[in-house]
């Protein structure tokens, strides 16, 4: 049972980490840092506290005098908004492994606390896969997006993206096709849609999965939150799918948070004429990223030991197939139109006369070999597959 003075610290730490998210721009790995070591309450206190040397309060102590934390959440609240911070139940810990990742672009760190709009609980996306890429999307990479989405959803895993357009809509809408947990995690505030013609989306996802961000409502996207908001996408799941990335495209970063995370990087090559499949193609070469076609293929990587075991890729067994090694060498001995005699294909073939009999008996009840007048040719079924 929490006691009142417990509540009370919580409630405190809560409202610093609101008022200090507003302070800094997302990703501030100087403030994350802080905030680990010391607490949001404490490094709260040490800014709003700070004079310059004329004895005035400083702009960031201003800053935060003008704050109102409270109401920030109340009017979250009222929206049916959340702010989850580390410590409650549904924080989702593999975010914790940001502490420790290298920066990209002077962008890391664990968020600060995350605003959630949605059922959908972050505890609960221990088994959820981002598939990221192009905005620009071919109609293969948003056909391939959606069936990974629908795979992946169907086998019970959140699919997380980030609600633009191309690659993030068509995983969204992949997922949702089948009544599957999907999570966008956004540059802005969870109460705004961005961009705009994604509102149905945005508003569907709010009612049936989860919208979230580290920014707190109203907040505006700008390149760099975008770039921060890319770690999240990264942190939140057990492994990243890039459909489609040009060789300057938005994806590659969380790719690379994905690689300096030490989760699984997959990637779906496209033509190799394609200018939004060259970034795909140059993660895959380089082995940063393993190539995938399909739901499940990433479902192996991605899940436990023994979870999901895919037995190789094969094309179908045909009739030669299930011959032995004397009966397919009888066979290559045979002629295709003209009939030969036993003895001359015994010959060809270089085995013993009553071996071949024994074997073109066994070819005819496999329908590979017919008898013709004192000779034998190949049946119809053999002829087909002999000119291929």
């Amino acid at each position: 049972m929490t006691t009142p003075s417990a509540a009370r610290v919580v409630a405190d730490e809560r409202l610093a980490r609101i008022a200090l998210s507003r302070l800094t721009e997302p990703g501030d790995t100087r403030m994350a840092a802080l905030v680990s070591r010391h607490g949001a309450v404490w490094v709260h206190a040490q800014l709003a506290a700070e004079f310059d040397p004329a004895g005035m309060r400083s702009d960031v102590a201003a800053r935060l005098g003008s704050m109102d934390p409270q109401r920030d959440l109340a009017t979250a609240e009222r929206l049916g908004i959340r702010f989850v911070i580390p410590g409650d139940a549904e924080w989702p810990r593999p975010i914790d492994d940001l502490l420790v990742a290298p920066p990209v672009q002077e962008r890391g760190g664990p968020p600060l606390g995350l605003w959630v709009k949605g059922p959908l609980r972050l505890d609960q996306v221990g088994r959820a896969v981002a598939v990221v890429g192009s905005r620009s999307a071919t109609t293969y990479g948003a056909d391939v997006a959606s069936e990974l989405g629908a795979g992946l959803a169907r086998a019970g895993h959140t699919v997380v993206s980030g609600a633009a357009f191309g690659i993030d809509q068509a995983a969204h809408r992949g997922a949702l096709a089948v009544d599957g947990p999907t999570m966008a995690v956004l540059a802005c505030g969870v109460d705004r849609a961005y961009p705009l013609a994604h509102k149905t989306l945005l508003d569907h996802l709010a009612g049936t999965g989860a919208v979230v961000s580290e920014l707190a409502p109203g907040c505006s996207p700008t390149r760099l939150r975008f770039l921060a908001r890319n770690r999240l996408i990264a942190a939140l799941t057990r492994g990243t799918v890039v459909v489609e990335a040009a060789l300057r495209s938005g994806a590659l970063n969380t790719a690379n948070w994905a690689s300096r995370l030490n989760r699984p990087l997959m990637g779906v090559p496209g033509p190799i004429t394609s200018a939004p499949s060259q970034g795909v193609h140059q993660l895959i070469r380089s082995g940063a990223a393993m190539l995938v076609t399909a739901a499940d293929e990433v479902l192996e990587v991605v899940g436990g030991a023994g979870e999901y075991l895919l037995e190789p890729k094969r094309g179908a067994d045909g009739a030669r197939d299930r011959l032995t090694q004397r009966q397919r060498q009888v066979l290559d001995a045979v002629p295709v139109e003209r009939a030969a005699s036993a003895p001359s294909i015994a010959r060809t073939a270089a085995i013993a006369l009553l071996d071949v009999q024994a074997s073109l008996l066994k070819l005819q009840t496999k329908g590979l070999v017919e008898p013709v007048g004192h000779g034998w040719r190949l049946a119809a079924a053999a002829r087909s597959s002999s000119r291929e």
